[in-house]
């Protein structure tokens, strides 16, 4: 079963670029791989029909061991007959695909791959042995059925379709998640075997249950929600065949039936389902009667008929099972059959309009021959198969009649006008499709169909005309699940195809006659229908619904996201107050131990923190309050190198210049002053919250530190950090090797934020690297200014190139001091960062550390020769750097797989040198080599986005506003004429 999906997945994935190569007969390998799951599901009947739990088909793959998640598959009678009913009617759809598409339809390899892989969700479904692996089956379904269904993406009718069966399916699917979480609570495991076989009782099992029921239900589109089936409609026809015949409306159905055997007994089970399975059949039936266009005539008939098989299969006993299966299997037979029929009418007279159609029976009796079979057995008319399915079920809801049950009775009575309903409308459509009308002109399109075409839904009629008689071999196919139920008094029931004279014999023949009566009175019940309609469309409500719900947000947006960053943080706070608070008072006894300091110096670093705070809210230029408020990040710093945490201390310290560099860097573009209305609005009440705030923080932190009732884990870190990580440095060796896994999400998220900045300023496309050519022309340049060194302005003044992209910048800019300076340290600071790199793992430092210090340097050097500066240092993007990062740490993580560890696990050698004596390295090092990266990545990314890109932005402006030209490649227009004189210097020479 596992090699099955992974078969359906493989070729879902390789089937789009077969379309350019196969064309449309792509939709036969695609059929190929559904009609091979089928052989091999068929393959299991041995073991199926040996009806011994034991000998069932089972297969288990680890999935999360840590929460004792496996991929189990399974399959049992009824997951059988679904997966022989997926893959078989699959399989015809798909090569009907192949007549029914063109080889210029558009997307029509993505069709191909998505219709396959519905396939192999549907299969996974039905043979899932796991709540959780069952819902991700469920909810792929949900996802391949609304990319189906909106196949015509150019047409706004299949994508508000689409819509509508995502969100209601998907809603119920929701739903049914939190039932199968509560039921695998309740049994303690998620295996639907264990459930099932448990049969957990209760309130709160009861609840879960029928939380499983909304999923189901809405899948099944049964009332109220089944108008998001008709809806689907605007699908290409094979979809609707498919999804809407035999598989996904199935599932509901399915899960109703697997369910069934361990709560039929439930209060409220049988009243739900009986009661929504016939008013769905009843409704169902009315509305197809008043249908001009085939294919929702169909439609409304499926929905019909979907609530038939949930009256059937929520019932919940032995016969009722049985009938169950059958039924599901007629249904599946008779109508794909349908529905392929009208894709044919369809495309070759070009309308599936009953009014405009006439004389095609005449034109086509192949057709019009499969269409009266299929037709028959869904009307129950004998011998066809479903003639068989609906005599049992009238048997096993009469013996429920028969011990004086009601809910038994209200069944038979739905299913009777049902089954008159299904009977009429049946006879309408073959007369809409077929029959010869007045006034209106025979289609003669339809008169040499190609036999290709016909394939498929005679394949499926002579099916459904052949199991009549064959109704034993169906029994014995289908006997498996029904003896899941308690069996009933005497022989029990099978299917056959004549069970002598009896009350369901009669019921059955009475509603062929009544249905028969409904169709010729056809013009006096639709004026009837007319004058009882109420205008009211369960569609229109949902649409109502939606279009409220819009308004609704909408209004809330226009409410709280009104661009005011004061008012969302004040939101934001005020939630925090009260939800914590709310918290604090709910909980138990507050254990505090407060300590008001350890060393006098911590007071003094606080005063000092106390102060800045709250010289921020006074000062009223930009700069001084980011320089106020970084004192209270340096102060941190100073605490937690006074609790003998250096690590943390170094880190928040280069933190705090970096993040004041890049604050700097904004505030170049925006005015000194933060506004003449900056505070003057609700102050109170901003001072209100502010204090409210603070005080909350303080309790938390002095309830969190006196909550500990067990003795703290951190207490092991020492000896799992030397012992196991081989460092002495614990916050290190925790970083890439004990938690190596939450590093890896971290870098994963620094490098979402770099991207995100740089999407935000690089308006012109990212250029953040430069040519060789260019890097040449700037040294060139660099080498004149120095050969040069002539005085201009002032005597002894000398216009040295310290730095390699000096002489581009404004006389006016530049600081020689700066230029010496940054000459001067540049190396040592990456040296230095690279000291803290490798000696991090026993030393305070690391990858983080040294990144940053790297950055730093950058920093430097960006700020002494400005963005041409910045590019000449690192010639590389900083795509290139944080990518390569982010790959060493996957690398470090994945390598050790191939040796069979687990991954991220850490080697360690230790040898003698020759001149450096003893030498030990620990392979986590390489992945903190990946995280240095990744942070000399963030750094560069920054500087680029917010100071180059915005330089160049300001320099742009500045040339625009002149009226002057811009030079946006390296430098301004004296680099290019002095590369010029270098060239002719060097042609002469």
């Amino acid at each position: 079963m596992l090699l099955v999906l992974a078969v359906f997945g493989v070729a879902a994935i390789i089937l789009p670029a077969l379309v350019r190569a196969l064309g449309r007969r792509v939709f036969l390998v695609a059929g190929l791989v559904s009609f091979g799951a089928f052989v091999h599901t068929l393959l299991q009947a041995p073991a199926i029909l040996d009806g011994d739990p034991e000998a069932y088909p089972i297969e288990r793959l680890a999935w999360v061991t840590q929460l004792q998640l496996t991929l189990d598959l399974s399959m049992d009678p009824l997951s059988w007959v679904l997966a022989l009913v997926i893959t078989g009617i699959g399989s015809l759809v798909l090569v009907y695909c192949s007549w029914y598409f063109a080889d210029d339809e558009p997307g029509l390899g993505r069709f191909a791959a998505v219709l396959l892989a519905f396939a192999g969700a549907m299969y996974g479904l039905v043979t899932a042995n796991d709540v959780y692996l069952l819902f991700v089956f469920w909810e792929a379904t949900s996802v391949f059925s609304y990319l189906l269904i909106g196949h015509y993406t150019g047409r706004r009718a299949s994508r508000g379709a689409a819509l509508q069966a995502l969100i209601t399916t998907t809603l119920g699917g929701l739903v049914m998640l939190v039932g199968l979480v509560l039921l695998s609570v309740q049994a303690r495991s998620s295996s639907l075997d264990v459930i099932l076989s448990s049969s957990p009782a209760g309130a709160l099992t009861t609840t879960a249950v029928f939380l499983v029921l909304v999923g189901a239900l809405s899948k099944s589109a049964i009332v109220p929600v089944h108008f998001w089936l008709p809806g689907a409609m605007a699908a290409p026809t094979p979809v609707s065949a498919y999804l809407h015949a035999a598989a996904m409306v199935k599932a509901g159905i399915y899960l109703i039936a697997r369910f069934a055997p361990a709560f039929f007994d439930m209060p409220g089970w049988r009243e739900v389902l009986v009661g929504l399975g016939v008013a769905t059949m009843l409704l169902g039936g009315y509305i197809a009667l008043k249908q001009t266009d085939l294919k929702l005539l169909l439609a409304y008939g499926t929905v019909s008929q979907l609530g038939f098989l949930t009256v059937v299969a929520g019932y919940g006993t032995r016969d009722t099972a049985l009938a169950a299966l059958a039924l599901l299997m007629a249904h599946a037979l008779f109508k794909g059959a349908l529905f392929l029929i009208v894709g044919i009418i369809d495309h070759e007279a070009g309308t599936r309009d009953l009014r405009k159609l006439s004389g095609l029976g005449r034109r086509s009796p192949i057709l019009a021959t499969i269409a009266a079979l299929s037709l028959a057995s869904m009307s129950g008319v004998p011998p066809l198969f479903g003639f068989v399915a609906k005599e049992t079920v009238l048997y096993g809801l009469l013996v429920g009649v028969e011990s004086g049950d009601p809910i038994a009775v209200v069944a038979v009575v739905g299913v009777v006008l049902g089954s008159v309903l299904t009977v009429a409308y049946s006879l309408r459509f073959f007369w809409g499709a077929f029959a010869r009308k007045a006034g209106v002109d025979d289609v003669t399109s339809l008169e040499h169909v190609r036999r290709g075409f016909l394939f498929a839904p005679t394949v499926l009629a002579i099916t459904s005309l052949a199991l009549g008689p064959l109704a034993g071999l169906a029994d014995r196919a289908l006997a498996g699940y029904p003896t899941l139920f308690e069996a009933p008094e005497g022989k029990p029931y099978t299917l056959a195809l004549w069970h002598g004279f009896e009350p369901a014999l009669g019921l059955s023949a009475l509603t062929i006659v009544l249905g028969a009566a409904l169709f010729v009175a056809r013009t006096r019940v639709a004026a009837a229908q007319k004058r009882l309609s109420t205008g009211l469309s369960a569609s229109e409500a949902y649409w109502d619904v939606m279009s409220g719900v819009d308004r609704f947000s909408a209004r809330i947006t226009s409410l709280t996201q009104r661009g005011s960053l004061s008012f969302y943080l004040g939101v934001i706070l005020l939630v925090f107050i009260a939800v914590t608070t709310a918290g604090l008072v709910a909980g138990s006894t507050w254990r505090t131990d407060v300590r008001v300091w350890d060393y006098p110096a911590q007071l003094a670093i606080a005063v000092v923190m106390i102060a800045a705070a709250i010289a921020a809210t006074q000062v009223q230029k930009r700069f001084a309050a980011l320089v106020t408020v970084g004192v209270t990040g340096f102060g941190m710093s100073a605490l937690f190198a006074l609790q003998g945490a250096p690590d943390l201390a170094i880190t928040q310290i280069l933190v705090e210049l970096v993040t004041l560099i890049a604050f700097v860097l904004v505030l170049r573009r925006l005015p000194a002053k933060l506004g003449d209305r900056h505070g003057s609005h609700h102050r109170v009440l901003r001072a209100v919250i502010a204090i409210a705030a603070g005080i909350v923080m303080v309790l938390i932190a002095l309830v969190a530190a006196g909550a500990r009732t067990t003795e703290r884990i951190s207490l092991a870190w020492p000896e799992l950090a030397f012992v196991d990580g081989r460092g002495s440095n614990i916050v290190n060796v925790a970083l890439v090797d004990i938690r190596g896994w939450d590093t890896m999400g971290e870098l994963a998220v620094v490098i979402a934020a770099a991207t995100g900045v740089a999407s935000l300023l690089f308006i012109r496309g990212r250029v953040d690297s430069t040519s060789r050519a260019q890097r040449v022309t700037m040294r060139r340049r660099a080498r004149a200014r120095v050969q040069q060194s002539r005085v201009e302005s002032i005597p002894g003044e000398r216009r040295n190139a310290w730095i390699l992209a000096g002489p581009t910048l404004d006389p006016r800019h530049r600081s020689i001091l700066l230029e010496v300076v940054v000459r001067l340290i540049f190396h040592a600071v990456i040296v230095l960062s690279l000291y803290v790199l490798f000696t991090g793992h026993n030393l305070p430092g690391g990858g983080f550390a040294g990144g940053l210090i790297a950055g730093l340097a950058l920093v430097a050097r960006y700020l002494a020769g400005g963005r041409h500066e910045l590019t000449a240092a690192v010639p590389v993007g900083a795509g290139a750097v944080l990518g390569t990062g982010i790959a060493i740490a996957a690398g470090a993580a994945i390598v050790p797989l191939l040796f069979g560890a687990d991954a991220l696990t850490s080697t360690y050698w230790k040898a003698e040198l020759w001149l450096l004596g003893e030498v030990s390295f620990v392979t986590s090092t390489i992945f903190d080599i990946g995280v240095y990266l990744v942070v000399v990545g963030l750094v560069l990314d920054v500087l680029r986005s917010l100071g180059a890109e915005v330089d160049r932005q300001g320099d742009d402006a500045s040339d625009r506003a002149s009226g002057r030209r811009v030079d946006s490649t390296l430098a301004d227009s004296t680099l290019a004429d002095s590369t010029k004189a270098d060239s002719t210097k060097e042609g002469r020479s």
